[in-house]
């Protein structure tokens, strides 16, 4: 049996989360927080073919789909991924019942008309640039 083959079968068939290792490597991974980390992956877990640039960071997903308990910490990790360059923005949330939509950066984005960007607008691999302030 092939290499390929075997690794198939091996597979238990449900989807996964690729994170390049560029990702894991760059500073402004690294110098993250648990929290953050903990966002990261539950906004990148939303990731299937076509729809970065869709990704929800809502109170009210989080809270019920993945555990989330306090508000504030929420908010400082998702403004610590953008300004780290590893989340963007794509949509600003409004009320009532319009979330803000997210793409990671180490992923094409994937334009969508109701996106408050262009599609060439995302900044890819932008966590590259990030430097630490000293």
């Amino acid at each position: 049996m092939t290499k390929a083959i075997k690794s198939k079968h091996e597979r238990d068939g449900s989807r996964f989360l690729a994170l390049p290792h560029q990702v894991l490597e760059s500073q402004a991974f690294i110098s993250l927080s648990g929290q953050q980390i903990r966002l990261l992956l539950d906004i990148a877990v939303q990731l299937s073919p076509g729809n970065n640039g869709r990704l929800q960071a809502s109170w009210t997903y989080l809270s019920k789909c993945r555990g989330w308990t306090s508000k504030d910490t929420l908010s400082r990790s998702l403004e610590a991924l953008i300004e780290h360059g590893l989340v963007f923005k794509t949509r600003q949330g409004r009320l009532p019942n319009r979330t803000s939509w997210f793409a990671v950066t180490w992923q094409p984005l994937h334009h969508h008309v109701d996106m408050e960007c262009g599609p060439q607008s995302l900044p890819r691999g932008a966590y590259s640039q990030w430097k630490p302030n000293l």
